[in-house]
């Protein structure tokens, strides 16, 4: 299959992403001829847990780092562990019967993750790169450096090291294709196991993950330069596909629901709970904040921004829209007909304003100062833009 870089999946897509590039509230004009929409009961899944991404601050390394999946330079060893795993849904759910927790560093050259993962029966099959690797018990990364929710990075590999490799243009509620087409050019990674892989007979410890992404890659998802400056903050996720299996015939096996005749459905463990079984929702994901100082050299405390709660408010309004639609056939430009509780973002206007057509809707939302905006729509980008611009 050819691979392909991500500048030119980009050009390609230009089109699905033109809503998201323009300035200010662009609704365009519309057929009115156009197809009427089928009106449902459904509604969009949300989040069914409050609003608070985890925190997490990533030190910068002045040591080289061997990616051999051992974690053992001394930068990996002053680097603090993220909290412990959570369910996806989080505080609805048990917590993991498995702990897994995991680290960040970063140089002038990558952005290095590690995770280690308890276990006392490793296993996995799959060796194709590009496979669908949470066939497997697996570890992810997810990436969305300027927070938009769109163009965003994932990243699965099983404890054979065999590794997937997506871009999302879009998330799959929008529309968004997974590009699988597609490689990390440089990326590093690299596994071990504490124990015997795929070997019943005895009990493992777990195994334990490095990975190397590249600046030179993340920083077209970024728009910007990379490294991130100091202070800069991204929103990053980890997740853990955990299966419930047994032994038979001296092979590890996943059980099967007998009233199903299926496997069980897997475990989902993350870093920042969602809030509900998805994990291609980018707003429910951690904040990791870059930092200048030296991993050990002292500790840098993590600065909430104000504007994250301005986009979590924003991004209620999207999911009031599109339940709406799905009721209406059509959006609104009345925001008492969202039903919203009244909020009070801070530094910002409420409400936002909202202009709408049949298929089409943008809110925006303006600082108290004046200085910026954030604006949202029905594909589901959330930008943010000097005002005047």
């Amino acid at each position: 299959m050819k691979r392909y870089r991500l500048p030119i999946l980009l050009l390609s897509a230009l089109a699905l992403l033109i809503l998201c590039l323009t300035a200010g509230c662009q609704i365009q004009p519309e057929n009115a001829s156009a197809a009427s929409v089928k009106k449902s009961s459904e509604s969009m899944p949300t989040p069914q847990i409050p609003f608070a991404p985890r925190q997490y601050v990533c030190y910068r390394t002045n040591q080289s780092v061997m990616i051999n999946g051992r974690m053992d330079e001394q930068a990996w060893q002053q680097a603090p562990w993220t909290e412990s795993f959570v369910d996806i849904e989080g505080s609805l759910k048990p917590k993991p019967y498995f702990e897994t927790r995991a680290k960040l560093m970063w140089d002038s050259s990558y952005l290095y993750v590690a995770a280690e993962l308890k276990e006392t029966g490793v296993l996995a099959t799959l060796t194709e790169r590009d496979a669908v690797i949470y066939h497997d018990n697996d570890f992810e990364v997810f990436i969305d450096p300027d927070m938009d929710t769109h163009e965003y990075y994932e990243l699965e590999l099983n404890a054979l090291n065999t590794v997937w490799d997506l871009l999302l243009l879009k998330p799959y509620r929008d529309g968004g294709p997974a590009v699988n087409a597609w490689d990390i050019q440089g990326l590093k990674t690299a596994v071990t196991v504490q124990g015997t892989l795929n070997h019943p007979g005895d009990v493992d410890t777990g195994w334990t993950v490095e990975i190397a992404f590249p600046w030179a890659v993340l920083r077209e998802c970024a728009h910007r330069a990379t490294p991130p400056q100091n202070g800069d903050q991204w929103k990053i996720n980890f997740s853990r596909v955990e299966w419930q299996t047994e032994v038979k015939d001296g092979k590890y096996s996943k059980v099967i629901d007998a009233a199903t005749g299926k496997s069980l459905p897997e475990n989902n463990w993350v870093w920042s709970p969602q809030g509900l079984i998805a994990m291609h929702y980018p707003e429910m994901w951690g904040l990791v904040q870059f930092t200048d100082a030296v991993v050990g050299s002292q500790a840098v405390a993590f600065v909430p921004d104000p504007v994250d709660s301005a986009r979590w408010a924003l991004r209620k309004v999207y999911y009031a829209e599109r339940n709406y639609f799905m009721q209406n056939g059509t959006y609104t430009s009345d925001f008492a007909e969202l039903g919203l509780a009244s909020t009070s973002p801070r530094e910002f206007v409420w409400p936002p304003k909202l202009e709408a057509a049949t298929h089409q809707f943008c809110a925006e939302l303006v600082s108290q100062d004046g200085r910026f905006r954030l604006l949202i729509d029905q594909e589901g980008c959330l930008r943010q833009e000097t005002a005047g611009k």
